[in-house]
């Protein structure tokens, strides 16, 4: 499929396809006319790569672990940076359940204090 296509299966921006090539996170070949094209898998590494980036992982670290995910391939090493990346998350999680949790506290008192002019925070 074209660069296009492949920005619409996925809804990333042709430029970020572009980065991601400059990147090494995504390959394609080349048409005669030098137009990209890419295989059907492409969606799911783009799709894979978007996750990868919106959890906080840098390029070169997605880079790093693509081998492992393509074809097993894996190392101590990288399944080491790979628990510690998980265990960020987790703590990034964690910080934002609590954060909500806030939230929702101050909807409630909010809500009430609306409804029925009490205050919102309780002294």
């Amino acid at each position: 499929m074209r660069i296009g296509e492949l920005a619409t299966r996925t809804g990333v921006s042709v430029r970020a396809l572009r980065y991601y090539e400059e990147q090494n996170l995504l390959a394609s070949e080349r048409s005669p006319s030098g137009q990209r094209h890419y295989p059907d898998g492409a969606v799911d590494r783009v799709q894979l790569i978007q996750q990868l980036y919106a959890a906080g992982l840098p390029s070169k670290s997605i880079l790093d672990l693509l081998p492992c995910v393509v074809n097993g391939e894996a190392t101590p090493e990288l399944l080491d940076r790979l628990a510690v990346e998980r265990d960020r998350i987790d703590r990034h999680i964690g910080d934002l359940v609590s954060t909500r949790d806030r939230l929702d506290s101050v909807i409630t008192n909010a809500t009430a204090n609306w409804r029925t002019g009490q205050r919102c925070r309780p002294q």
